[in-house]
């Protein structure tokens, strides 16, 4: 019986998020304002009362969601004891402070170099991501593959729903292929750009250097990364998937399932939202999955 705790990456984010944690508890308020300064701009304005438009830029979204995580996981306090963790693209980095591999200041620095190193490629070349549902991994790989021009697997995040990234000329061919082949969707989606794919590499060398530069300690619990869905331990290799991960794809499909070959029985998704634990019960109908809450 071992819990695996989960944190959520972009598009979990809502108005309000966080408020009731900054004005209850202390700590939380503490955590905030030290976030506040870090930053240089008032985040928990725009977290708890700006628009929905405010909250979609890529600056503010993925800190915001960063600070929701790690504040909710510390306010947890000694109850939190998670066997083994995991995070969602950005919920990766919320996934290594919860594990004590990075610190707090220093996930929201990277998180917030992260946010503006993407954004900048975003501008830098028109691209976008769909998402393609009802169809196998392999066949979505297949027509990925033989598409002219820049689209490859972003992310895998159940069985029967993988979303893909590239160019724009590129994903509008994929998309009317896999449709002919029998996907019950390829939409679009309204993203910024092609995260998780070749065209993010200007941002992955700039994190590159930001995050060897930063101290990455031994986790208290194995990190299911991203890059290849295993457990790591080695503050090394941590750095290494940390830096290729821009790049490469989400692999949460498999991530979960090696949870689960590993002992995990009950997934607690520490974070804004709900997503990840729809995604579990997809991936594996045996595991519990619910949210992390105060009490």
């Amino acid at each position: 019986m071992k819990t695996a705790y989960v944190f959520p990456g972009q598009g979990a984010q809502f108005v309000g998020m966080g408020k009731d944690m900054y004005e209850g508890v202390s700590q939380a308020r503490e955590m905030f304002e030290r976030a506040n300064d870090i930053l240089g701009f008032r985040i928990t304005d725009l977290m708890f009362s700006g628009t929905d438009e405010d909250l979609k830029q890529t600056k503010v979204t993925q800190p915001a969601i960063f600070l929701h995580s790690v504040i909710l996981f510390r306010l947890l306090g000694e109850k939190a004891r998670p066997d083994m963790v995991a995070g969602h693209s950005l919920g990766e980095f919320s996934a290594l402070v919860a594990s004590g591999a990075l610190s707090f200041e220093d996930g929201l620095s990277l998180v917030s170099k992260r946010a503006l190193a993407m954004q900048k490629a975003c501008e830098a070349t028109p691209s976008t991501m769909a998402a393609v549902l009802g169809l196998e991994d392999a066949r979505v790989e297949e027509i990925c593959a033989a598409v002219n021009g820049i689209v490859v697997p972003a992310n895998y995040n159940c069985p029967g729903q993988l979303v893909i990234s590239g160019s724009i000329p590129a994903i509008e061919a994929a998309c009317e292929q896999l449709k002919a082949a029998g996907a019950k969707r390829a939409l679009v989606l309204q993203v910024g750009g092609a995260f998780h794919s070749p065209l993010m590499e200007p941002a992955r060398v700039e994190l590159a250097k930001a995050i060897n530069e930063t101290r990455i300690a031994a986790p208290v619990c194995p990190v299911y990364q991203n890059v290849n869905a295993l457990p790591v331990t080695d503050p090394a290799l941590i750095r290494e998937n940390l830096v290729a991960q821009l790049t490469a794809p989400v692999r949460w499909t498999q991530s979960v399932r090696n949870m689960v070959s590993d002992g995990a029985t009950r997934f607690l998704e520490v974070g804004p939202g709900k997503v990840l634990q729809g995604l579990v019960k997809k991936i594996s109908a045996e595991a519990e999955a619910e949210s992390a809450v105060l009490q």
